[in-house]
């Protein structure tokens, strides 16, 4: 074989080694998108398989979110919220569409989520149907939706209520929404959706509590364990969290008695 013949030969073997190997990364790096049997974990939230995706645009209320509805009595809405979100997908598959990180909420990225044999995202309808507002969507196209149940009081906007992120935060003075508020009942309706005693929403008994001393990790409060020594003395917490991952999602870090020793 001539020296030029080599040359050759090794460029060949050296383009089919890259393409090779470019191959291989792009089938084991993450999907953009994803086809499977969906699990809600809460109005925002939907898992499919081992990932969980945000829905992208969507700010539903959380499930220990308390609202006020046009009779002026507390109802537990984001609990209706995932309920609604569950209805709309029926049992069927799921495509959720990665449209990048999801800054505030862990590891978790946004997406936009489409169940089989829909034409409209999930997203938005269950911003038309009045079950969540919008939040700063990367590419969802929500605005509208969120208009239109707006103006048409649905869902959550019949009555009264803070925005998810306000109660995430415990932010009590934060601005009240929703067609049944009323000025010369600011503070009843604070004490009602900010209640001492919030319930807690079924089989999900992690106590949270919002703390300034969870700042030094980059958290906005601590999570605390059944079975851990400060679960009992937690007994007037600011939220409620069905798993560790969900506590972690929303800026909970777990109480440091709560962990074991190395």
């Amino acid at each position: 074989m001539s020296f030029r013949n080599s040359i050759a030969t090794t460029r060949a073997f050296a383009l089919v080694l890259f393409l090779a190997l470019s191959g291989f990364l792009a089938t084991s790096g993450p999907a953009s998108a994803l086809t499977a049997a969906a699990t809600v974990r809460d109005a925002n939230s939907i898992q499919l398989g081992d990932v969980t995706y945000r829905l992208d645009g969507v700010d539903a209320p959380e499930l220990d979110q308390v609202c006020i509805d046009d009779h002026a009595d507390p109802w537990t809405c984001g609990i209706e919220a995932r309920d609604q979100l569950t209805k709309l997908i029926s049992g069927r598959a799921v495509r959720c569409d990665d449209v990048g990180p999801e800054k505030n909420f862990g590891k978790r990225h946004r997406a936009i989520c489409t169940a089989e044999g829909d034409k409209v995202s999930l997203n938005e309808q269950l911003i038309k149907l009045g079950f969540a507002i919008a939040r700063e969507p990367i590419k969802a196209n929500v605005k509208p939706a969120a208009a239109d149940a707006k103006s048409a009081s649905a869902g959550i906007w019949k009555g009264c209520f803070v925005a998810p992120q306000d109660f995430r935060t415990g932010k009590k003075d934060g601005a009240l929404l929703g067609a049944a508020c009323r000025s010369d009942r600011d503070k009843e309706i604070r004490a009602a959706l900010f209640p001492e005693d919030l319930a807690m929403p079924p089989s999900c008994g992690i106590k949270g509590k919002l703390a300034v001393r969870a700042r030094v990790t980059g958290n906005i409060g601590i999570y605390h364990l059944r079975g851990c020594p400060s679960y009992a003395a937690t007994t007037k917490p600011d939220r409620w969290f069905c798993s560790e991952d969900d506590a972690q999602a929303s800026g909970f870090r777990k109480a440091y008695n709560c962990r074991r020793p190395k």
